[in-house]
This record gives C-alpha cells, sequence and structure tokens, in this order.
C-alpha cells in the first residue's frame, strides 16, 4: 500500500517513478494524411510500443497509459467495435514481448461491457506476466476517475468500513498497487485530464503536448521528463522548506 501525497511528502525521483499518459490525437493524425480514424489508432500502437520500451530502460517503474474511457463507448460503434479489436489483438501480439521484456501488465476499468473473448484475453496476459519484476505496463480501459471512486467506496462499504478515510478508500482503488503518478503528460494539444485517476493525479505534474499521439516519440518523452526535472514540488510547502537539490533554479 503506497502512501498518499495530502497525508505524507512523496520522495521527488529524478525520473519520474510513476508516469500516466492520455494518448490523444489518433483520429486527428489520421484526418490530416486523408485516412480513416482507424488508421490512426494502429499508428499509434506504434507509438505505445516505442513508449513502453523507452520507459523501461529510463526505470520508470509504473507506466499507465489510456487506452479507452467510459465515455468512449459514446463515438461511432464502428470505431469502438475497432478499438475493441484492436485491443484483442495488441494483447495476443504483444504479450511475448512484454513477458521478454520482464514486463508486468495490468487493466484497469471495468470489463462488464467486453466481449467473453477480450476479457478472457486479458486476464490471461495478466497471469502469463504477473511474475515479471520490470516495469509495470498498467493500460485504463472502460475506465473512469469517477467510476474508480465510486467502486471503491463502494467495495469499502461492502467489505464492512461503516466510515471512509483517505486509507480506507485508497485500498480499493483499481490502482492500490502503485504509488500516485508523478508525471501525467497528454497529447494531443488538449489541455485536461478527461475523468482520468482523477484521485491519483492530486500533486502529479502535468505536461501538455500539442504533438499528436502517433508522433509521440523518444524526444517527445525526454522533453516531458526534462520539463518535470524543472517543476519545484512542494506538496503545500514553502520553496524555502524543500532541500535545496529540490528548488527550483
Amino acid at each position: 500500500m503506497f502512501g498518499s501525497s495530502t497525508q505524507t511528502i512523496p520522495t521527488v525521483p529524478g525520473v519520474p517513478r510513476h508516469v500516466a499518459i492520455i494518448m490523444d490525437g489518433n483520429g486527428r493524425w489520421a484526418k490530416k494524411r486523408l485516412l480513416p480514424r482507424v488508421a490512426g489508432h494502429r499508428k499509434g500502437l506504434e507509438a505505445v510500443r516505442e513508449t513502453v520500451s523507452a520507459c523501461s530502460e529510463l526505470g520508470v517503474e509504473y507506466l499507465t497509459l489510456f487506452a479507452f474511457s467510459t465515455e468512449n463507448w459514446r463515438r461511432p460503434q464502428d470505431e469502438v467495435s475497432f478499438l475493441m479489436e484492436l485491443f484483442l489483438r495488441a494483447l495476443e501480439n504483444e504479450v511475448t514481448r512484454l513477458a521478454r521484456n520482464d514486463i508486468r501488465l495490468r487493466v484497469i476499468g471495468s470489463r462488464e461491457r467486453f466481449a467473453p473473448q477480450l476479457a478472457e484475453r486479458i486476464a490471461a496476459a495478466e497471469a502469463r506476466t504477473a511474475g515479471n519484476g520490470g516495469l509495470t505496463l498498467t493500460i485504463a480501459a472502460d475506465y473512469g476517475g469517477r467510476w474508480d471512486i465510486l467502486q471503491a467506496a463502494n467495495a469499502a462499504l461492502a467489505a464492512g468500513a461503516t466510515t471512509l478515510d483517505e486509507a480506507t478508500l485508497a485500498e480499493h482503488l483499481s490502482m492500490a498497487y502503485a504509488p500516485e503518478p508523478d508525471l501525467f503528460i497528454r497529447t494531443g494539444g488538449e489541455t485536461r485530464i478527461s475523468n482520468f485517476l482523477m484521485w491519483q493525479l492530486a500533486y502529479t505534474e502535468l505536461h501538455f503536448t500539442d504533438l499528436l499521439w502517433p508522433d509521440f516519440d523518444r524526444a517527445a518523452l525526454d522533453k516531458a521528463f526534462a520539463s518535470y526535472r524543472k517543476r519545484e514540488r512542494r506538496f503545500g510547502r514553502t520553496s524555502e522548506q524543500l532541500p535545496e537539490g529540490l528548488r527550483r533554479q
């Protein structure tokens, strides 16, 4: 169980321990090239591979990618169907690569609306990589921050809690197995968190880029990390209270 940034002061690593990303802009990337939106989603999968590899090499311990939100079911049915199929094929094709590179896969979100084949494939992929000790890659699919908080509250009540405090609720959140993100990245030029990890992002450093997700590469990740290293992470304190090495220069 990891501590809360509102209850204790976390350590501030030079390389973010946990990176969370909203991968926005696949459809617009395709539209700019007069291609169908699904072409952007295919290209976006290449950016996922590169980002996972780079984070693993750089020493990131947790990488969380927002793949499909609870609100994305509102998209055109053909696009939703394609995304579900892409997710299924990615699980089939990428798990061997993850296992070979000591990466653990976890998937958070509701699975009630997934086809049985997809739900079974997710469980199999998680089981196959469960013993891996390197990077933990989390895919948020049919996930929403409000859903997460509500399901945690209901789980706590079902477990016998009569009142809720941070610690009680936090242990039932989907990502109770991970520290809060140090760095949040959103591509595509939008500057909002869109119902992603609402509880966990309380003191996360936010980085927004106009790059569309398929164009997000190692250089863009390095730029986000450089921006992170310039931040002064005070967690409610003043600059003067920080150790000298953690003050903004």
